[in-house]
């Protein structure tokens, strides 16, 4: 049976990988997001500026959600951008 070198490296565990250790939480997050967005199902009305609109509880919050995750995306991605210029 062959030996493996002594420098190669034995592998991860799949919940220590860096990667999965930081996409966990907002797995986790968004789930419950989700549960409570689709719990709330009752009609609201939503003052938009000037109209008022009557919509479902959950189509709102769910827009809510929708526009955070992309100010989330767009901050994120402006950081990493930041961080990996060099300096001159």
């Amino acid at each position: 049976m062959a030996q493996p070198s002594p420098d190669h490296k034995a592998r991860q565990p799949f919940l220590a990988r860096p990667g999965v250790r930081r996409f966990a939480p907002f797995v986790l997050i968004t789930a419950v997001a989700l549960v409570f967005i689709f719990e709330n199902r009752s009609d609201v009305e939503i003052r938009l500026l000037v109209p008022i609109v009557t919509m479902p509880l959950w189509g709102a919050l769910l827009i809510a959600w929708a526009l955070g995750m992309l100010a989330c995306v767009f901050t994120v991605r402006r950081r990493a951008s930041r961080h990996s210029r060099q300096p001159k």
